[in-house]
């Protein structure tokens, strides 16, 4: 792989194993295992590292780390979450974009979606 210029989320995680099936369900794999710290990739540009915070906040609202994920099918990956999902399911927002959120198992908001068409 050649050098890229990119930014990649390290994200909190209570619990290694749990946090890492939540990733799963929308499309990463771990690429790297380091036990406290793990590399995850969706094999589409999407990276982020999960590090192991045994005291982060339990709770999304005491939380302020929120992650955005471009995906091409908003609808498909809401089904891998579907009983997650804060409020409504897919919709367009006010600000352009057709999205959902979840929170994950560490109380991170996470927004799924797309620019419209």
């Amino acid at each position: 792989m050649t050098a890229q210029h990119h930014v990649v989320a390290i994200v909190p995680a209570r619990d290694m194993d749990v946090s890492e099936a939540f990733y799963r369900r929308l499309g990463f794999t771990v690429v790297s295992d380091y036990g406290d710290y793990r590399l995850m990739d969706d094999g589409r540009g999407g990276r982020l590292h999960l590090n192991l915070t045994p005291g982060w906040p339990a709770q999304i609202e005491d939380n302020a780390l929120g992650l955005y994920l471009y995906v091409e099918d908003v609808d498909a990956a809401a089904e891998k979450v579907r009983e997650l999902i804060i409020g409504a399911g897919p919709e367009m927002k006010p600000w352009g974009m057709y999205e959902f959120a979840v929170s994950d198992p560490n109380g991170a908001l996470v927004r799924v979606g797309r620019e419209p068409n």
